[in-house]
């Protein structure tokens, strides 16, 4: 995909960089507990993909399992006992790993989550 199919919402929230997931899981960094509302934010951004590529709001998802059941099912299917590693980039929390978790923990009436704060020095270490 390039950058001209990113959809301009995607752009002006997400990263500058792409990353593997596989890295950033290697990284050893503290497991801490954040108020899961500084994270919220991400479910009204299109993050997730039906049918095409960043066209789904988490929100539709949580409000609409009924008709997005593969994306209601494959959230909570999600397994919390992972945190969400997320790095600051624009003034706040964005998420690198850990969406469905997300997702899964407000359904759930979570307060709190898990959470990995991924350094910004490392980004060496995980973009592809």
């Amino acid at each position: 995909m390039n950058k001209e199919e990113i959809p301009k919402i995607i752009r002006d929230v997400g990263f500058d960089f792409s990353w593997s997931e596989k890295k950033v899981w290697i990284l050893e960094v503290p497991v801490e507990e954040i108020n899961i509302d500084e994270l919220t934010w991400h479910f009204d951004i299109p993050f997730l993909w039906e049918r095409g590529i960043y066209n789904l709001k988490p929100q539709e998802v949580i409000s609409n399992s009924d008709i997005h059941k593969k994306e209601y099912a494959r959230t909570m299917k999600a397994d919390l006992i992972h945190p969400i590693d997320i790095m600051e980039n624009k003034g706040r929390w964005l998420i690198l790993d850990g969406l469905h978790r997300l997702m899964k923990a407000s359904i759930l009436g979570m307060k709190t989550i898990k959470v990995r704060k991924i350094p910004r020095v490392d980004i060496p270490k995980i973009v592809k």
